[in-house]
Formats: structure tokens, sequence, C-alpha cells
């Protein structure tokens, strides 16, 4: 689900939220499309994907979905992928 062969973008975004400037108040799915220059209904899709694993949370702000990063998470998934799952 995070990496397939030919696209690492959702790795790209997590990776991105862990800067302190977009991971502050969260991004949008318009941001994520801008910041990879991909449509935006892709930018949704890879965002609702990570949210589905938990590895984003959102908020609302001015209407506005925003997406964070759920670091408890993404150290779960981590740990269970270093035991061979």
């Amino acid at each position: 689900m995070l990496r397939t062969p030919t696209d690492e973008t959702r790795l790209r975004i997590l990776a991105w939220l862990r800067d302190p400037g977009p991971a502050a108040d969260g991004v949008t799915a318009d941001a994520v499309a801008e910041r990879f220059s991909i449509p935006r209904p892709v930018a949704v899709t890879h965002l609702r994907l990570l949210e589905a694993t938990g590895m984003l949370r959102t908020s609302r702000s001015a209407g506005r979905v925003r997406y964070h990063r759920d670091d408890i998470r993404i150290a779960e998934v981590a740990r269970m992928f270093e035991k061979g799952w």
C-alpha cells in the first residue's frame, strides 16, 4: 500500500509532512497536488488511503480538510515490518 513498483508518492507525502512547516497546520489536498505535480483527485486518493491506514489524521479549518501525520501509528506500522510482518 505504501510503495508500489512505479510510484512512491505516499511515502513522499509522509516524508514531506515530517517537515515543521507543513506539519504545523497540516496540508490540504490542493497543497499536496501542487507540491507533487499531480492532479487533485490523485492527491485526494493518496491522502484518503493514508488516512484509512491510520497514518494520517484529519482536522477541519475554514471548511477545508487538513491532513497531519500520525507519528504513533507510523511507528507501530514500522515495528510490524521490522518483525517480518
